[in-house]
């Protein structure tokens, strides 16, 4: 079993930053990607970045102002998240997954950002 717990969402206002966390705990797969994804409200959830080994991957809309890190000692992920626009608010979810097709996948409760125009 696998834990997966986001903090850092809240309300900003267009123009500022918020860092998201996902702190990963129980049997994590030893290869695996991490990664965040978003859902607004009526729209399908969407990939915002993954992260695997040394690799990051950026959804198109967030290249540029958002950065993906993780500390693999504390099994803990970070996005940074700058330059906000009304457009990125939604439910952030951590997931995490292993490399092999079919493997095992996670997601966390999600954490809300909502940014104000």
């Amino acid at each position: 079993q696998v834990q997966l717990v986001e903090s850092g969402g809240g309300l900003v206002q267009a123009g500022g930053s918020l860092r998201l966390s996902c702190a990963a705990s129980g049997r994590i797969p030893s290869l695996n990607v991490m990664g965040w994804y978003r859902q607004a409200p009526g729209k399908q959830r969407e990939l915002v970045a993954t992260i695997t080994g040394g690799s990051t991957n950026y959804a198109d809309s967030v290249k540029g102002r958002f950065t993906l890190s993780r500390d693999d000692a504390k099994n803990t992920m970070y996005l940074q998240m700058n330059s906000l626009k009304p457009d990125d608010t939604a439910v952030y979810l951590c997931n995490v997954r292993s490399i092999f097709v079919g493997g095992a996948q996670y997601w966390g409760q999600g954490t809300q950002v909502t940014v104000s125009s």
